[in-house]
């Protein structure tokens, strides 16, 4: 088995040391450090090169939203950037959704259970988003409430147009992802094997010129492609 090596960033030390044990006694997880704020947890990503951070958006001086944007966008190594993964109260709101356009690869709430925070890791460090369904109804409800011109993405008219250049095949597999299903379930569902699954979430996210499976369900929704599913 792999090991998944998971950096973590919390201002609040009972935060870091509860995620911590919990993330330490699972298999195939390795803690390799954790901080407390933006600029260390930076410098700490490009020392340490984890598979995963964990990533709370509030945090003093830099935020986990510029953080993300800084460990994502300059990647001074060869492969890979670590994936991100954002650390939220119960209540979504627009830290979390610049969190999610700087290109983190999903959200867990901070009192999800061991066994749910350990999933969440090993899901997203697959390359696969997290997206509890029913979060991620919250997720699109808030966006459609901000102006297309504050965000990073195309309005829902040019999205839906880009949704052409699709095959109907992809189209499935862009529902499935918006419904929050992993590639396991897609290719389940679909009948596929789990590779040409990722391969065409790959093709899905190069023609829709997007940056994550997060972004592209937010799209899914937004276009309308689940109404009535």
């Amino acid at each position: 088995m792999t090991t998944v090596r998971v950096l973590i960033a919390d201002d609040q030390d009972l935060v870091r040391a509860a995620l911590r044990a919990m993330l330490d006694r699972r298999p195939g997880l390795e803690v390799v450090g954790d901080v407390a704020d933006g600029e260390q947890v930076v410098a700490a990503a490009v020392e340490l090169r984890p598979d995963v951070v964990l990533m709370d958006v509030r945090m003093p001086g830099m935020t986990g939203i510029e953080a993300t944007g800084r460990i994502l966008g300059a990647w001074p190594h060869q492969g890979p950037a670590p994936r991100v993964l954002v650390l939220t109260t119960f209540d979504l709101d627009e830290y979390v959704h610049a969190a999610l356009r700087a290109g983190a690869s999903g959200f867990l709430l901070k009192n999800s259970s061991p066994d749910q925070l350990a999933h969440a890791v090993r899901v997203v460090a697959a390359g696969e988003a997290m997206l509890a369904p029913a979060v991620t109804q919250r997720l699109i409800g808030a966006f459609a409430a901000i102006p297309p011109a504050l965000l990073a993405r195309p309005a829902p008219a040019e999205g839906a147009g880009r949704l052409d250049s699709l095959t109907r095949r992809e189209l499935e597999v862009l529902m499935l992802v918006a419904r929050g299903l992993s590639n396991a379930r897609i290719a389940e569902s679909l009948n596929l094997s789990e590779a040409g699954v990722k391969s065409r979430v790959n093709r899905i996210l190069t023609r829709l010129g997007l940056d994550n499976r997060v972004q592209a369900a937010i799209l899914a929704h937004e276009c309308g492609l689940l109404d009535g599913g």
